[in-house]
């Protein structure tokens, strides 16, 4: 007995390690991005270029000791000739010297841009401290909309208007946040009546509910636009509201109805008996009841909204009703070179959402369980 014993702490131990591996192993997928992006934003645009956002973290890189400058006589288009410093003597066409030839004694010597510059460049592998240089600059570009100064290819100095996120986020929160508030209503109502009341088609009209589940947004929007054109709604925050309320409502009415019916029927018997109405039985004891519920609906939909690029490019179109995701999305096709600043942008981005979910969660799991348990 002894030893069965032992030999299942032995297993229980190991599954136990393995499981946390794989745990370990999923959170680093999800954090080392997020890491990559945090970095990136800090520094600048020639950083990024010549560099991973990994070498912020000391690391050994290749470093520039010296050029070696090709006669003039020389025929760029023949074999180009160099000798290392140990004598070893080295040839091979333009191509061959592009590409970084390895020397003997660890050094690396490579063609310096186009023919016409005639140098080839040494480096050598040394060790490196953390990246110093970091900037709050891009942030400030990004939120603001300054100016921004850069080198183009030719060595020139260009100056354009960076974006500005800052109006875009007013607009974000204009539609999030009653695009999230509205379906919650609606559908607690919608839940409270499909539970406890009893009308013609109630199960019908539910399993239409449910059955809206499985409709994907992307064929559903057609005729979603289509009415709204006729409605002159597009381009309107209203028309955005009234869409994500639309695709929010079967998903909110499935989940607050699996959480309200779970509700002891002692508790509103007893409202009735005191002489309570439907109306006072929902507001006083079914919406704070529902707490739970109600928090892990609002991040569903908090994170959709604020994350939707779709609808809001269909909905509300351009200009300056322009959310966070359609200035992201126009940053990477007008300036999409411009990493430091997407960057900034992305990470200003998920703050929100991070936000919102960090600060609900505790109620995330109550609210995701209603209705898996029965007795």
């Amino acid at each position: 007995m002894a030893a069965n014993s032992k030999s299942y702490k032995q297993q229980r131990m190991t599954s136990s390690f393995l499981l946390n591996l794989v745990l370990v192993f999923i959170c680093a997928l999800f954090v080392i991005p997020i890491i990559g992006i945090f970095i990136t934003s800090f520094r600048n645009s020639e950083k990024i270029f010549n560099s991973g956002w990994w070498t912020f973290f000391p690391h050994k890189e290749w470093v520039e000791v010296g050029t070696y400058q090709i006669d003039k006589d020389v025929d760029l288009n023949a074999e180009i000739g160099y000798t290392t410093e140990d004598g070893t003597d080295l040839s091979g066409d333009y191509a061959y010297w592009k590409n970084g030839v390895t020397t003997k004694n660890g050094q690396k010597v490579q063609y310096y841009g186009a023919k016409r510059t005639r140098t080839l460049k040494i480096y050598e592998q040394q060790w490196k401290g953390f990246e110093t240089g970091l900037t709050l600059e891009n942030y400030q570009n990004v939120l603001t909309g300054k100016k921004i100064t850069y080198k183009g290819e030719d060595g020139s100095t260009l100056t354009r208007n960076g974006a500005d996120l800052s109006k875009s986020f007013i607009n974000s929160f204009a539609v999030t946040i009653p695009a999230t508030i509205i379906p919650i209503l609606i559908a607690a109502f919608a839940a409270y009546g499909f539970a406890w009341l009893n009308f013609k088609g109630r199960k019908v009209m539910f399993t239409l509910v449910v059955a809206l589940l499985v409709v994907p947004l992307q064929i559903a929007i057609v005729p979603v636009l289509q009415d709204f054109t006729k409605l002159n709604l597009n381009g309107t925050f209203l028309g955005i509201w009234l869409a994500h309320t639309g695709f929010g409502l079967p998903l909110a009415i499935y989940l607050l109805f699996n959480y309200i019916s779970e509700i002891p029927r002692d508790i509103l018997e007893s409202a009735f008996i005191d002489g309570a109405t439907n109306y006072t039985i929902f507001t006083q004891l079914i919406l704070p009841l529902s707490v739970p519920a109600i928090a892990s609906f609002a991040i569903f939909q908090f994170l959709w909204v604020w994350n939707d690029y779709l609808v809001a490019l269909v909905v509300l179109g351009g200009g300056n009703n322009e959310v966070v995701t359609q200035t992201l999305a126009n940053m990477v096709g007008t300036k999409g070179q411009d990493w430091h600043l997407l960057t900034a942008g992305a990470f200003i981005s998920m703050i929100v959402p991070m936000a919102v979910f960090f600060s609900l969660q505790k109620y995330f799991v109550r609210g995701m369980m209603a209705g898996s348990v029965k007795g």
